[in-house]
């Protein structure tokens, strides 16, 4: 993707900014829509719309061209990415709809865990100098998120950004150094891919039971938690002596109980560890429930884990 940074960067000097939304409020907008080509950068970048070549300054078009992040579609172009923006950081994800298997994911889950992230950092005492793992870091939002906060608190931060996906690592890398934040890239799965301990480890791994398993949505088996438990059983044995676990999912919960917190229990019951658990939001992909595999769920909750592992002169 040579010069898609450049894209970024003009982008970003135009003041642009994006909410991404869900999948089905996204497609609302599209009908109301029509089929009116887009005609600014939100329209282009966010919304995905199809555009005349004269609705792109000609140099970002150029670069758009150069980094093959333009379609042509009989004379109409479309651009293969979308930007979001988390605060003041912008950040390039897959086009809509996100239906391949290699779709990086970007919405209001982000949002979401980041404001988790946030607030559990904001209470974090200043440190020298941490080394953070992002668990499957998609887009990079979370580990950029990350260091933004430890700044705030004069600590420094070496970040490595893990994901199985080789696209996510692309935009990753791209976003990350739009940002100005220096990372190392770590492809594989989740803890397997990196070495030695941690001081902070966050994830925010796919949770949902998705009957096409594509990587950013399924959390594999029972009803989506597997991989949300492996990564925290993971990395609990990773974290350096003080280190801490933010872990962002979400649980179909099943007649009032939780399942996934039931399944840590046994994990954070271990000496060493302090921990912290609560729901975030209480209901997220209510459109799931209409599908056979979670007919018996009563919703699906956004959950955020926080466990520290004791200094060893503890």
């Amino acid at each position: 993707m040579l010069n898609a940074a450049g894209v970024l960067r003009q982008v970003a000097a135009t003041g642009y900014r994006f909410t991404t939304v869900t999948p089905l409020t996204h497609q609302r907008v599209l009908a109301r829509r029509g089929r009116e080509p887009g005609a600014t950068l939100r329209d282009i970048f966010g919304w995905n719309l199809s555009f005349e070549a004269r609705a792109v300054p000609p140099e970002l078009l150029a670069d758009m061209e150069r980094a093959g992040i333009v379609r042509h579609t009989g004379s109409l172009l479309r651009s293969t990415v979308r930007i979001a923006s988390l605060g003041d950081d912008l950040f390039f994800h897959s086009a809509y709809p996100t239906v391949e298997e290699n779709a990086v994911f970007f919405g209001p889950d982000t949002s979401r865990f980041a404001r988790f992230l946030h607030h559990a950092l904001a209470r974090r005492k200043a440190q020298p100098h941490v080394r953070v793992l992002d668990v499957g870091c998609g887009s990079g939002a979370g580990g950029i998120a990350v260091a933004r906060a430890l700044a705030a608190t004069g600590t420094q931060a070496t970040v490595v950004m893990n994901d199985i996906n080789p696209l996510a690592l692309q935009y990753t890398a791209i976003n990350a150094e739009v940002a100005g934040i220096p990372v190392t890239l770590a492809q594989g799965d989740a803890l397997s891919a990196v070495e030695g301990d941690f001081d902070l480890i966050v994830s925010n791994p796919p949770y949902l039971d998705d009957g096409a398993q594509r990587a950013y949505r399924h959390g594999g088996t029972r009803l989506g938690r597997a991989l949300s438990v492996r990564i925290a059983a993971e990395s609990l044995k990773r974290l350096a002596p003080g280190g801490q676990l933010l872990l962002y999912t979400g649980v179909a919960m099943v007649d009032g109980e939780d399942p996934f917190l039931a399944e840590l229990q046994s994990l954070l019951a271990a000496p060493g560890f302090d921990w912290s658990y609560a729901e975030i939001d209480p209901d997220v992909f209510g459109e799931e429930l209409e599908r056979p595999v979670y007919a018996h769920i009563d919703r699906i909750a956004a959950v955020g884990l926080i466990a520290t592992r004791a200094t060893e002169a503890a």
